[in-house]
């Protein structure tokens, strides 16, 4: 639920996201197509508790079967036009032409990474999402084959975790993202979290080797099972 849909009255730069984000909000657009932007606050929040994430049995097996590349920041500009294009099951998205140009040029300056998922040279699927202190907050995300996005969570939450992130901000809660661990929480508690997050710091590592994220990747199939049992 959605609690105040304010219009962005000013510009919107990366410095105007990067305040917005760290007071608890963030910009969305009625339609691709609108040019207007709006700060959306919700009531309560989407996040995912990254110590009880939640991995399927079934994504498991894909994951470890590795019939995807995983790359980081590779192709930034690819991942969000694929977030915001419509789909059969999704016929309108709210990322508009404003929403691209700031957060590309928010990715220019370090600050917001892509997950993105290759098969057989073709990007298809990936997510993308704004990293500040120790909170990251996850934007959108979009599939061309199955389980894509699902395994670029898998490597998102993976990597927060390696890097010490304490939060992991995904807005809005789905029944898509409640099979993962995502909860609902009050508004006044998010803010209570973000400002902790925001104090710690953390890293979005851009090269790990192989093993160390196979490693990781191992520990939370090991949580999520402790977790089920």
């Amino acid at each position: 639920m959605i609690e105040r849909a304010i219009l962005v009255t000013e510009k919107l730069t990366p410095e105007l996201l990067l305040k917005a984000y760290a007071a608890g909000i963030f910009p969305m657009a009625q339609s691709r197509d609108d040019r207007h932007v709006f700060w959306v606050d919700p009531k309560v929040r989407g996040i995912l508790p990254l110590d009880r994430f939640h991995v399927p049995r079934s994504l498991m097996k894909v994951v470890r079967k590795s019939p995807f590349e995983i790359r980081v920041n590779t192709a930034f500009e690819q991942v969000i036009a694929g977030c915001a294009e419509a789909w059969k099951n999704r016929r309108d998205t709210w990322i508009n032409s404003e929403i691209v140009k700031a957060y590309t040029q928010l990715h220019h300056m370090g600050f917001v990474h892509s997950i993105e998922v290759w098969l057989n040279g073709k990007l298809v699927g990936g997510l993308y999402g704004v990293a500040l202190g120790g909170a990251f907050f996850g934007e959108s995300m979009f599939s061309r084959a199955t389980d894509a996005s699902k395994v670029a969570l898998v490597f998102l939450v993976e990597r927060l975790k390696a890097g010490g992130f304490k939060l992991l901000d995904t807005q809005f809660v789905t029944d898509h993202l409640r099979r993962f661990g995502v909860i609902e929480i009050p508004g006044r508690q998010y803010l209570e979290m973000l400002e902790d997050a925001l104090r710690s710091k953390a890293r979005f590592y851009l090269d790990r080797a192989g093993g160390e994220v196979a490693a990781g990747i191992e520990a939370l199939f090991r949580q999520s099972k402790t977790q089920t049992s």
